[in-house]
């Protein structure tokens, strides 16, 4: 049984979240994140996204009490049941939710949040990789700023992206996006540098998530430094996106889920004796949604 320290809470977990950075980080690829676990996965339990109930308080916690159901971050992995949590990284459950829905929520939706600040009502936003893990969020929360938002996915998520809201959706399959976007959410990283300049206003912002297209060395980092370089020398500007697990953030993303702007999409839930599959699953990108694991 874990012991919370100063700062932390005991969960009882019920849900635990998976996305791409669970891989990344189960596997070991690309190589640059072994330098968090060498030899080995530097926690050797995975799973990052949490929704449970507090247990247990660490010494100077204030911000919960025993028995409160909460959702955010761990640093010792979710795929138990029990873990240790910062308060720094936990909210509040939604009420209106799931701890399954919950749990899909916090590094996903997190990041297409920090993603898409700034964005204003009227302004036209594009979501490349609409179909995943951010993108899923990405759709709801410009929508629920007031954009036009038009999502771009593979023929199988056309449907989701649809029920996500997206004023336009396009599958790449057997269309291109057309027009110019004053803000590009660029999920998984599988453009150029040169199609997404196309693609944004004069004055655009081009977000830059992640690059699940990268080598096995560095995972993408080279197309990341090029757009800094890029910065100096066009209108448009690149934002490599390095999103922060904080209790603020999903504070903010409760207030959404509990108004209805922003729905948690859970495809399918997985045991946890079915950990590994889950992780598989998500890897494959053939989950339509958000993929959970339950304890």
């Amino acid at each position: 049984m874990p012991v919370p320290g100063k700062g932390e809470v005991l969960l009882e977990v019920r849900s635990a979240g998976v996305d791409m950075g669970t891989w990344h980080l189960f596997a070991g690829r690309p190589y640059l994140v072994r330098a968090v676990g060498l030899r080995g996965p530097g926690t050797p339990v995975p799973g990052r996204d949490v929704a449970g109930v507090v247990t247990a308080l660490g010494p100077g916690v204030t911000e919960f009490a025993v028995g409160d159901e909460v959702f955010g971050t761990c640093g010792s992995g979710a795929f138990a049941e029990y873990t240790v949590a910062r308060v720094s990284r936990l909210a509040r459950k939604p009420g209106n939710v799931s701890f399954a829905e919950a749990a899909a929520v916090p590094i996903s939706g997190g990041t297409a949040l920090q993603g898409l600040r700034g964005v204003q009502p009227g302004q036209r936003v594009l979501v490349l990789g609409a179909g995943g893990g951010v993108g899923s969020y990405g759709v709801q929360i410009a929508k629920a700023l007031g954009a036009h938002v038009t999502g771009v996915c593979s023929t199988g998520k056309v449907g989701l992206v649809r029920s996500l809201g997206a004023d336009e959706v396009v599958d790449y399959t057997v269309a291109d996006y057309t027009g110019t976007y004053d803000v590009v959410l660029d999920c998984g990283g599988g453009r150029s540098l040169a199609t997404l300049r196309r693609a944004a206003t004069p004055k655009g912002r081009i977000v830059m998530v992640g690059a699940e297209t990268g080598g096995k060395l560095t995972g993408g980092v080279e197309r990341t430094l090029v757009a800094l370089a890029l910065n100096l020398f066009v209108s448009q500007k690149y934002v490599p996106l390095l999103a922060t697990e904080r209790a603020d953030v999903f504070e903010e993303l409760r207030v959404l889920i509990e108004a209805g702007r922003v729905k948690p999409p859970v495809e399918r839930e997985f045991p946890l004796s079915e950990g590994v599959a889950a992780i598989e699953h998500v890897h494959s990108r053939r989950s339509l949604g958000k993929v959970v694991v339950t304890v």
